[in-house]
C-alpha cells in the first residue's frame, strides 16, 4: 500500500505556540521572527502586545515558536486508514524486504521472528508524510510500529518490549481480534 501526496500547492496555516501553550495564527510573512522579554507570556493578551514589547524590551523571558504543518486534514484521514485497516503497519526508512536503517531492521526482524503479518510503508519515498507522521504520533524518528490502530512506540520500546515477552503477548491479542 503505497501513499502518496497531493500535488497540488495549497497555502499552510501556520500554527505557533508559546511556552504556556497559547495558540495563535500568524501569515507566512511573520513565521520568521522571535520574541524573547522578561515579561510572562501569560499577561500577553495580543500578538501586537508581544511586536511592541519586542521593541522595547530585549533579553530573558518568553519564547514563540512557529512551524507549518506537515500533517493536513487529508493526510492525517490516510494515515487514520492504513493504520485501522491493518492489525500491524511499521512506518519505516525502507521496505520490509530491504529496510535501509538499522533500526527499521531489528524491528523488521523482531516481527518476523514472531511470524506476525504486517504491512510496512516506506517514509522516504514521501517527505510530507515523513513529517506528517511525526505530528500524528508525537514521536520525532522512525521506525514507527502501530497495533491495533494504536502507536506502540520506535526501535527502543519495541526491542525492550520484544525482550519483557509483552510484544509478543500483544501481538498474539491483535491476531486473535
Amino acid at each position: 500500500m503505497a501513499l502518496q501526496s497531493s500535488t497540488t500547492a495549497t497555502p499552510r496555516a501556520f500554527a505557533c505556540k508559546s511556552l504556556v501553550g497559547k495558540a495563535a495564527s500568524f501569515p507566512p510573512s511573520l513565521v520568521n521572527f522571535s520574541f524573547r522579554s522578561s515579561y510572562s507570556p501569560r499577561s500577553l493578551t495580543s500578538v501586537a502586545d508581544n511586536l511592541r514589547l519586542l521593541d522595547a524590551k530585549s533579553g530573558r523571558g518568553a519564547s514563540l515558536r512557529c512551524f507549518a504543518s506537515a500533517l493536513t486534514p487529508q493526510l492525517k484521514s490516510t494515515i487514520d486508514k492504513v493504520v485501522t485497516s491493518n492489525k500491524v503497519v511499521l512506518f519505516m526508512k525502507g521496505t520490509k524486504d530491504f529496510p535501509q536503517c538499522g533500526f527499521s531492521h531489528t524491528v523488521v526482524q523482531i516481527l518476523k521472528s514472531l511470524n506476525v503479518p504486517f504491512e510496512s510503508i516506506n517514509i522516504l519515498e514521501n517527505e510530507l508524510l515523513r513529517q506528517g507522521l511525526k505530528e500524528y504520533s508525537s514521536w520525532p524518528t522512525f521506525p514507527q510500529l502501530y497495533i491495533e490502530g494504536e502507536f506502540f512506540g520506535g526501535c527502543d520500546i519495541t526491542i525492550e518490549a520484544y525482550k519483557s515477552g509483552e510484544l509478543q503477548e500483544l501481538l498474539e491479542k491483535a491476531m486473535c481480534s
